[in-house]
């Protein structure tokens, strides 16, 4: 038999106190896509840090193609033929897609002068087997979807033998995720070794040979796909039988609630137009649609984060007049969003600063100065309602796991006891446990009378957690589907245009 690619033994890694990881093993076979699975903060993340040269173990043995190696900096990485494709986004907002996409090699190369030129040809060469997404445009102007597909364009560029790809579909449409699972079979067919770490089980077992499971920092298991269920994985990943992933939803016979929000003839003249809809009390209203076209700039309309020509947004019958989010936080409407890096959470900052920053008003005294105490006592409350894994509050945000800073995120808004929350990918990036808590958060605070609005691009999590679902298209709503009426087919007939009579009936 021949050696491993890459082969990990008992690797431990500790920050400070912490310990991230303790006496794990995994090996990756030539030309298998491996999948690496486990709840947020079991450690995946940290393994994937240390393989592609971001941080050092604390102990533990690294060997490639059999040799014992060091991986001291991801330079070294790129050098062994290891390239890690982020979760997070990581690009420079400033320079182009080409740019970006080469830096690495630019940053070797001795000569003085670029040809552009030859640059942007070989980028468009790579991204066209991804997206036709033109290579001289600016990161910073182009949507999260396509920016993750940069990101995955970037590491096809560094000729590997070894990649890891960290959620690489959270951010993806259907029809990109396709092209990019028919990528990873090219890559594979070629003896290009893919670990793959994601927690959407149809992926896994549709893509991968093996999968290995952590749980708090521990090894649990490797097996192959073709001999378990997905139900076998999520027990082991979370040492416990999850039976029911969405909780119950609201007794659709039950007469309807009294109106929290309504929104009439909303638009911004661009992206969408002529919106109107009532989110009422007790329910979950679901927002779907194809990414890119226009929910998440409602959300942001509703919001005051995008002006709007047009339209009116109503609390309790009230008409508010929200030019700023500012505006919006005070009427009571908060929003979550998709990005988590970039403006949901303040990585360099404090959990228990990230979940005061909307209540400072009401934290500080007549002298100006902000309650530590009662600062401190905030972030504990909601840190322990919503199980968030840490070493205390005051630890940095940037020191939480993907999925702990997500709910970070969302304490920061139920902080300011908000009247509508809306809530764009609530769960994106997040393990199985985790989005079992939150969904169940999400029913508590509907039940509670606080209005939640969800946009997904999960089509599961759409259907299982939403009372009602509208359906956007091209910056409008294409349909309501209710609750006798909700299936995946029906949800996407409307996002492609295809709606039949019956929803068109509940069209906006």
């Amino acid at each position: 038999m021949a050696e491993p690619v890459l082969t990990i033994h008992g690797v431990t890694k500790h920050f400070g106190a912490v310990k991230a990881l303790t006496d794990v093993n995994f090996t990756l076979e030539r030309g298998e896509v491996h999948a690496l699975c486990g709840e947020n903060g079991a450690g995946k993340s940290t393994l994937m840090n240390i393989i592609a040269g971001v941080l050092q173990p604390t102990s533990g043995e690294i060997r490639v193609d059999g040799a014992p190696v060091r991986i001291a900096s991801p330079a070294v990485a790129q050098s062994l033929g290891i390239g890690l494709v982020h979760q997070e986004i990581a690009l420079c907002p400033d320079a182009t897609v080409a740019e970006n996409m080469f830096m690495a090699a630019t940053n070797r190369r001795r000569s003085p002068f670029m040809n552009y030129r030859a640059l942007e040809r070989d980028a468009q060469a790579v991204m066209n087997r991804l997206a036709a997404i033109d290579v001289r445009r600016k990161v910073a102007d182009l949507p999260i979807s396509s920016q993750q597909l940069v990101e995955i364009a970037k590491a096809l560029t560094l000729d590997c033998r070894v990649l890891i790809l960290d959620e690489p579909t959270a951010a993806l449409t259907e029809t990109e995720a396709q092209q990019l699972f028919s990528i990873i079979r090219d890559l594979k067919a070629n003896g290009i070794s893919i670990i793959y770490i994601s927690h959407r089980m149809a992926e896994i077992f549709s893509l991968c040979d093996r999968v290995t499971v952590f749980r708090d920092g521990r090894y649990v298991c490797t097996d192959r796909t073709a001999d378990i269920t997905p139900d076998d994985v999520v027990r082991r990943m979370v040492g416990r039988e999850i039976t029911q992933l969405y909780p119950d939803k609201r007794d659709a016979s039950a007469p309807a609630g009294k109106t929290i929000l309504s929104v009439e003839g909303l638009s911004d003249a661009t992206r969408f137009h002529d919106v109107g809809f009532e989110l009422r009390e007790g329910e979950i209203l679901g927002i779907g649609g194809l990414i890119g076209s226009g929910r998440t700039e409602i959300a942001e309309g509703i919001c005051g984060l995008r002006p709007r020509t047009a339209g009116s947004v109503s609390l309790h019958g009230v008409p508010q007049k929200i030019q700023s989010y500012s505006d919006a936080v005070k009427a009571g409407i908060v929003y979550l969003s998709e990005d988590r890096k970039g403006s949901g959470v303040f990585l360099e900052m404090s959990i228990a600063q990230n979940v005061s920053v909307l209540e400072l008003k009401a934290l500080t005294n007549s002298a100006g100065l902000l309650k530590r105490r009662a600062e401190t006592a905030l972030a504990e409350d909601f840190a322990k309602k919503l199980a968030v894994r840490m070493s205390g509050v005051e630890a940095p945000v940037k020191s939480l796991s993907g999925g702990n800073q997500q709910k970070v995120a969302i304490a920061k808004q139920l902080a300011v006891k908000p009247k509508v929350i809306l809530m764009d990918e609530p769960t994106r990036g997040i393990d199985v446990g985790a989005k079992t808590e939150i969904h169940r958060l999400l029913r508590e605070l509907a039940q509670a009378g606080i209005g939640i609005i969800v946009i997904s691009s999960e089509m599961p999590e759409l259907l299982g957690l939403s009372d009602r679902v509208l359906v956007v298209r091209e910056g409008r709503i294409a349909g309501e589907l209710g609750a006798d009426e909700m299936s995946e087919e029906a949800v996407i007939r409307l996002a492609s245009g295809l709606g039949n009579e019956q929803a068109a009936h509940h069209a906006a």
